[in-house]
């Protein structure tokens, strides 16, 4: 699986930069074509499953995750999302640390990301749009 890395420091308390990326109807606003419904009462906990359904009207496909691993800050976060679709196959982490040097937090992202119609040959493209569209993802929800 095509596994990408992103990282962003931002001025934003660990706390806040948490509740931000953890913020799963607002990724959706972030990403296009996308939109996410919950499927489980809040809040955020293992256990708790949504679905991003990516596309245009009829045309599209479903995403849906479930929290397996749920850190929050103390005062490091870590929260992991395993993708149970037939479309998406994969996972993806979230950290939000404190910023080394000063005020504010660093941020990182890893994803195993899998299309399942997808030959392997597709894998680095596929690594390369993650990161882009995530990548915008996090800087604007962290912004």
């Amino acid at each position: 699986m095509p596994e990408f890395r992103i990282a962003q420091r931002s001025t934003l308390p660990v706390a806040e930069a948490w509740r931000r990326v953890t913020d799963w109807e607002r990724h959706a606003a972030l990403v296009p074509f996308t939109r996410t419904r919950l499927l489980t009462d809040g809040p955020n906990r293992e256990g708790t499953r949504f679905v991003a359904r990516t596309g245009l009207g009829p045309l599209g496909f479903d995403d849906p995750m479930e929290i397996t691993l749920w850190q929050p800050p103390s005062p490091e976060a870590r929260c992991r999302l395993t993708k149970t679709g037939k479309v998406m196959t994969g996972w993806a982490e979230i950290e939000v640390h404190p910023a080394v040097r000063g005020p504010g937090s660093y941020v990182v992202w890893r994803e195993d990301l899998r299309l399942t119609k997808l030959p392997r040959l597709f894998d680095e493209a596929t690594a390369r749009a993650g990161r882009v569209v995530f990548g915008y993802a996090l800087r604007r929800l962290l912004k």
